[in-house]
């Protein structure tokens, strides 16, 4: 039995934590109400092109494929009447727009002008004045079809002036849209791991990317380490830093392609050659590969590759310049003091007492820059083009979808990218390490 100075405690319905009373509930609610207009908007701007480029992959659509298949007329009257009661043709030409997709049942209807007189109506046609109505049947992809019909031309005609274009005829067909189809294939993923240069452009790609997120992190820790000590002019410097982040991409990508350009206008080959280092220009952006000696071995170095890593790390490097200065700023003083008073150099301050404290940025940084670079496509497309060793998976959609007019093996290599991703995203949160609570 309990005691009698115990207290019992409070029954409270299932589901509902202890101390929230009925006024938090009702602001709970309220806050959830006026956030789900958001919450749809993001979700449908994340979410719609998502499920359409899942859904591309698994179609054999090509870029000509987005506009649907209808018939095209031209209406002509031949010869030009010169005359009353003269005997001419009124033609219809009919072209199928789509070359694989067929039009079935298409029926057309058109406005025959006054003081045109219609002699012989071919078969599936009518004619409910002033009214033409013609059955024409199925038309095959990129078919074309003529029909000529002979008419007599009255002086009503004539004097009205009146073109027979004036009056487009109004068609009603059918026709299967590709996209809409419920038919299905994975003829675009076996297409895509087929291919020779997948797995090629699958290391470039983690290559580029590893590369290029750890150059940018270090960039930013070595800056923030730098402007994180007091001096003067360190405000102005500092917004100085953050101009390869700010610069319209296309004008650094352009100012790195005219000062590594290999022609005689390559302010930087021009002071290689000047110092001695070179005897003849680099094709920084153009050569693949370029044989160097490391301790005897001949090895050959990816050129065009790391020059693309050398821009990517020095145009983000700001982004993580910020994020660790910012947490620099926000350590103990008296830490540093402290360490500093037993006898402790700059660098084991730093190793022992920055670093460990600077680990949660640095592995989001990490992840943050890791999608990004995977997913880049304007800074290498924008120097290289993709040539030169240097073509990505994001290039290679781009490729598939819009050069080659494959949109669905470019939708289907996106896929693959966005898998990739998440399989990275649940690795890292997996096996990142976790602040106890």
């Amino acid at each position: 039995m309990a005691s009698a100075g115990a207290q019992a405690s409070p029954v409270l319905p299932r589901g509902r934590p202890a101390g929230v009373g009925a006024l938090a509930r009702r602001e709970r609610r309220l806050a959830y109400r006026m956030l789900l207009p958001t919450f749809c908007i993001v979700l449908g701007i994340v979410l719609l092109p998502l499920v359409a480029n899942f859904w591309i992959s698994f179609k054999a659509v090509e870029l000509g494929d987005l506009r649907p298949a209808r018939p095209m007329f031209n209406e002509q009257l031949r010869p030009r009447p010169q005359a009353a009661n003269e005997v001419v043709t009124l033609r219809y030409r009919v072209r199928n727009s789509s070359r694989k997709e067929a039009l079935e049942n298409l029926t057309f209807t058109d406005s025959i002008p006054a003081g045109l007189v219609l002699t012989v109506l071919p078969d599936g046609c009518r004619l409910e004045a002033p009214v033409l109505t013609c059955a024409l049947g199925n038309l095959a992809g990129g078919e074309r079809r003529d029909m000529v019909l002979p008419v007599t031309v009255q002086q009503t005609f004539l004097d009205s002036g009146v073109r027979v274009r004036r009056s487009k005829p109004q068609a009603q067909f059918e026709t299967r849209n590709v996209l809409t189809s419920p038919e299905f294939t994975v003829a675009n993923f076996r297409k895509v791991f087929s291919a020779q240069e997948f797995w090629s452009v699958l290391r470039v790609t983690l290559y580029y990317t590893i590369f290029g997120t750890l150059g940018a992190l270090l960039l930013g820790l070595f800056a923030a380490q730098i402007l994180h000590t007091a001096f003067r002019g360190r405000a102005v410097l500092r917004g100085l830093f953050l101009f390869p982040y700010v610069a319209p991409v296309i004008a650094v990508a352009f100012a790195w392609v005219l000062l590594l350009d290999a022609g005689p206008g390559g302010t930087f080959n021009a002071m290689l050659q000047q110092l001695g280092a070179t005897d003849q220009p680099v094709n920084f952006l153009g050569r693949k590969y370029i044989d160097i000696s490391i301790f005897g071995w001949q090895v050959q170095f990816p050129m065009a590759l790391s020059t693309v890593i050398a821009f990517e790390s020095w145009r983000y490097f700001p982004l993580s310049f910020l994020f660790i200065l910012a947490r620099m700023q926000s350590l103990p003083a008296d830490m540093y003091e402290a360490a500093e008073m037993d006898g402790a150099t700059p660098l084991q301050q730093f190793w022992y007492l920055s670093l460990p404290q600077l680990l949660g940025i640095l592995s989001v940084l990490f992840l943050l820059r890791f999608i990004w670079t995977f997913n880049k496509f304007d800074d290498i497309f924008l120097l290289t083009g993709g040539a030169a060793g240097t073509r990505t998976l994001t290039v290679d959609v781009y490729e598939q979808a819009f050069a080659v007019s494959n949109l669905g093996a470019g939708a289907a290599v996106a896929v693959v990218v966005f898998a990739l991703l998440l399989g990275f995203a649940l690795l890292f949160f997996t096996f990142s390490p976790q602040d106890d609570d």
